[in-house]
């Protein structure tokens, strides 16, 4: 059994025992960051207990991998320095985040190409996360790997614990998520999905029986981006942060992430505060910048003037509205039409897999259930479109959006009626 050398008390799972290296490696400063990166961004501006970080959900996440292991031990050939490696994967999985979470990753991702999980990487390789697991007997190369669900060593069931469709991550978000909110659908049965795991095939699998748990996990998820994480007052904020951000790039240099240690040193007040104290010498974009990172921090968000959300396999979006320079185009005419400055558009594409990803990043398509009897275990493979309550909801959740500043609200509201009367994009997959 894997000695504990301190407790932690966590509102969501009760006391939580970490590891000496564990706590080595929470000690480092690069770890105690992520105290200052909020878990959702802006949504604290819409639901005011949302202050949690991602320090909280990384600890949560190393202790529900703990009870992973303590399932796959009685299941496979799963034996204590796997467990303790699964639990520092799941503890490192997020480290790589910026100020904002996902919403400066939208930055980074346009600017550099790179995503958090690579930045997990980098930091892990190049930091002293690196010296700590070395020392402890772990190879930070393979750790780096595993952090992110992208092991080439360790069997495929292990990533899938990581980072998969029933991943310790998404368990400990959906709980984290909904507590801090106080909405209600993120409550889930975690204990009864992980003490009824199976491997199939060196792929997670799970017990016929406990389908309804993770039944219940995948709608819960839904459930969650509709009403908190594409809620559309928490994405006015989020774009109007994302608009700040890239305007300020260039001056502030946030996408550098050459250099480790100034990335390491941004963090969502850090960031915030630049923005507020940009000098614009006269510069249009950092001007807006600023305007936008006050409007921000005082809570004066864009108001959402049209939403149309579409749901299912057809991906239109990737048709018309996935591409920047149509909505830009797409922004001009409204503007034109509503006698503003195109500037004052903001149109919004939140998109993602209405069902969980895989840990290979693509959309959960099946489960493979396991049955037992008195002669033994079985075992199929189903399709999601089998079970009636996810073959409603299987898919894509595509959100389109535009926001415009309050005091124009009334004129790009009537812009934006006339300008999809003309020609609906969505429904027609026309483009400009």
């Amino acid at each position: 059994m894997i000695q504990t050398g301190a407790e932690m008390r966590d509102p969501i799972h009760g006391y939580i025992h970490l590891t000496d290296v564990e706590i080595n490696i929470i000690d480092t400063p690069i770890f105690q960051r992520l105290r200052r990166i909020r878990q959702l961004a802006g949504a604290h501006l819409t639901y005011p207990g949302a202050q949690h970080s991602r320090f909280e959900h990384m600890v949560g996440c190393c202790h529900l991998a703990g009870l992973v292991s303590r399932t796959l031990k009685s299941i496979t050939t799963f034996n204590e320095n796997d467990s303790q490696e699964l639990r520092l994967a799941a503890l490192l999985h997020d480290v790589g985040h910026g100020p904002f979470s996902h919403i400066f990753e939208e930055v980074l991702v346009e600017k550099k190409g790179n995503t958090h999980e690579h930045m997990t990487q980098k930091i892990i390789m190049q930091t002293e996360i690196s010296d700590i697991l070395e020392r402890h007997g772990h190879e930070c190369s393979e750790m780096s790997k595993l952090s992110v669900a992208l092991s080439e060593t360790k069997p495929q069931y292990v990533n899938d614990a990581v980072g998969g469709g029933l991943s310790v991550d998404s368990m400990d978000y959906l709980l984290r998520d909904s507590y801090f909110t106080g909405v209600e659908y993120g409550k889930v049965d975690v204990h009864r999905l992980i003490e009824s795991l199976e491997v199939v095939e060196d792929k997670l699998a799970l017990d016929q029986a406990a389908l309804y748990a993770f039944e219940a996990l995948a709608i819960a998820r839904y459930e969650m981006f509709r009403a908190v994480y594409f809620h559309r007052s928490v994405r006015a904020g989020e774009v109007m942060l994302i608009r700040a951000m890239k305007l300020a790039d260039e001056e502030l240099g946030l996408s550098d992430t050459d250099d480790i240690g100034k990335y390491l040193e941004l963090t969502d007040e850090s960031v915030l505060l630049s923005l507020i104290r940009l000098e614009s010498r006269g510069n249009k974009d950092l001007t807006l910048a600023r305007n936008l990172a006050i409007q921000y921090r005082d809570r004066k968000l864009m108001k959402c003037v049209f939403e149309r959300l579409v749901q299912g396999k057809d991906r239109v979006f990737e048709h018309v509205f996935i591409h920047e320079k149509i909505r830009d185009q797409m922004a001009s005419e409204i503007a034109k039409s509503a006698g503003v400055d195109p500037e004052s558009i903001y149109i919004d594409v939140s998109a993602t897999p209405s069902v969980p990803y895989t840990s290979k990043r693509q959309s959960l398509s099946s489960v493979t259930l396991v049955s037992k009897t008195f002669e033994g275990k079985t075992y199929e493979s189903r399709s999601i479109e089998e079970f009636p309550l996810l073959k409603e909801i299987t898919g894509f959740m595509d959100i389109l959006r535009i926001y415009s500043q309050p005091e124009h609200r009334s004129r790009v509201e009537k812009a934006v009626k006339d300008f999809f009367d003309r020609e609906d994009l969505i429904t027609n997959k026309k483009s400009f």
